[in-house]
């Protein structure tokens, strides 16, 4: 029998995707991908698959797996999720074997919203212009183009030896943080009243019910246009901070649409987009401004921090990824990238 992962019960936004399908934005095609790059990163690490590789995202909805067949390797990591195998509690970042039969659970913890079920092997999913990301506004993508419900089965192939004992993974760069989220002005900044920026600059937002993965709607003030709320549509990048003619900021996140006719007051930087993912609705935070070449800097240094990898701890003791390939409890590529928003 061949491997499978099965969904005993998934809650609203349980998704596949990969880095995200590139190279057809022009088309009117959203990229999707994860909410959290970072922590797809650091699961894809742990698990010894390619950075880019096909995981299942879970939102607070959550999602009850087992495995069928075989023995499958698995690692997990963002928000802080409450895991149980079998019931018993594990970290909310780990590594560990699911073995046919047993039960991983995964339910909304203390804090954060989304995480990653990244395997050791690949999800075998026929791809959607070459991803296998889900978008299912369009219902293109993982399985059928939808999110995973009860009863859904994941082929799994070119499956890697599974780790021998439960491993608690450390992604320094996925560590909690107070700091604002950090964002450049523009490029319609001009679109607003000085008073409206300042504001936009002082505000405790809070993210409201009505955010999704295609964006993320803010609450706490009414921002004030200088030059009305339409404009030529343009092309809008993850991050983008639109606001329409209700003043209320929208984030716009990994389903967000191609092109957008409201003027965009800032964008959040690539580096603080997963701090922005991992906000619960009616969690705060606030903004601070920085400049292109500070955002450059805080995403190479992001990128350096995936690229010294994830550790791994076994019995009190560390071991390194490279360890563990090298060993092979666990196998598979990991080229430590983070998917950039390129086209």
């Amino acid at each position: 029998m061949s491997a499978r992962l099965i969904a005993r019960a998934a809650g609203p936004g349980v998704t596949v995707q990969d880095a995200g399908r590139r190279g057809s934005l022009r088309f009117g095609v959203t990229p999707a991908g994860p909410m959290d790059a970072r922590a797809f990163a650091a699961a894809n690490l742990a698990a010894g698959a390619a950075m880019g590789a096909a995981a299942i995202e879970v939102s607070l909805g959550g999602l009850e797996l087992t495995a069928e067949g075989e023995t499958i390797g698995l690692a997990i990591a963002g928000g802080e999720f409450d895991i149980r195998l079998d019931g018993a509690p594990l970290p909310s970042a780990c590594a560990l074997a699911l073995e046919p039969g047993a039960r991983l659970s995964i339910r909304a913890g203390r804090s954060g919203a989304w995480c990653y079920v990244a395997i050791a092997g690949r999800i075998d999913l026929p791809p959607t212009l070459g991803s296998l990301a889900t978008h299912t506004r369009s219902s293109m993508g993982g399985l059928e183009g939808r999110g995973l419900r009860a009863g859904d089965s994941l082929p799994i192939a070119d499956l890697a030896a599974p780790p021998r004992a439960l491993l608690t993974l450390e992604a320094p760069w996925l560590a909690a943080s107070e700091e604002p989220i950090r964002a450049v002005l523009g490029p319609q900044a001009d679109y607003f009243t000085p008073e409206a920026i300042g504001e936009f600059l002082s505000t405790r937002w809070r993210v409201g019910q009505r955010s999704d993965r295609m964006a993320y709607r803010l609450e706490g003030a009414r921002l004030a246009h200088a030059k009305g709320h339409d404009i030529v549509s343009d092309g809008v990048a993850l991050g983008a901070i639109q606001v329409p003619g209700d003043g209320a900021p929208l984030v716009l996140m990994a389903d967000r649409q191609p092109t957008g006719g409201y003027p965009k007051i800032a964008n959040v930087i690539g580096a603080d987009i997963g701090r922005v993912a991992q906000r619960r609705p009616g969690e705060a935070f606030s903004f601070a401004a920085v400049s292109i070449e500070e955002a450059v800097a805080a995403r190479r240094a992001l990128s350096e921090a995936v690229d010294a990898g994830v550790r791994l701890r076994l019995m009190g003791g560390e071991i390194s990824t490279e360890l563990l390939l090298s060993a092979n409890l666990i196998g598979g590529v990991a080229d430590a990238n983070l998917p950039l928003e390129k086209e």
